[in-house]
């Protein structure tokens, strides 16, 4: 008798990282996810290099795993785990993973994955298709107050803050929380 594995979508959601504009998944947090240690997920891999090129998986840098510590906020218990340069998986290497890792859970688990990064993707095609229309109904409303000069002002403000909300900025934030004295 097999049991279902539940993996809510926050905590796939919260395990998915932009790192070089892809976004990816870390070896130890699938490893997590399916049941198995990091090193068993990564030997698996190894044994299946051939399905794995570098848009599917590719390995962090120093920089990278540096620059990931700094901006997800880890302890100190989560990054001494991290005593190799870690492999981090796209969504293609998600699916393959699951040819790799031959038990239920994996499978199970790789399903639910695949559908959490198809939903994301999803909701990114639907504020893209938001803006598009945002961007068509400002010139329509700028044209015809070329010819009126009404509102400009207060329209021009109303959209450049809804591009802000769907188009959030790129660069790291400091984190917020409260801050203690070393």
């Amino acid at each position: 008798m097999s049991k279902s594995i539940a993996i809510t979508d926050d905590a796939v959601i919260n395990k998915i990282f932009h790192i070089r504009g892809k976004k990816v998944m870390l070896d130890r947090d699938l490893a997590g996810m399916y049941g198995v240690v990091t090193r068993a997920l990564n030997q698996a891999v190894k044994r299946n290099e051939k399905r794995f090129p570098a848009d599917f998986m590719f390995k962090l840098t120093e920089n990278e795993l540096e620059e990931w510590k700094s901006q997800n906020v880890t302890s100190n218990k989560e990054r001494m785990g991290l005593r190799k340069l870690p492999n981090v998986f796209t969504e293609q290497g998600v699916a393959m993973l699951s040819s790799v890792l031959n038990s239920d859970t994996a499978i199970e688990v790789n399903i639910q994955i695949i559908r959490i990064f198809t939903r994301l993707r999803e909701n990114l095609l639907s504020n893209k298709d938001v803006l598009l229309k945002m961007e068509q109904l400002e010139k329509k409303i700028l044209k015809q107050d070329e010819k009126t000069n009404k509102h400009e002002e207060d329209i021009q403000l109303i959209f450049n803050a809804l591009k802000a909300l769907l188009n959030p900025p790129q660069e790291p934030r400091e984190p917020i929380g409260f801050k203690t004295k070393k």
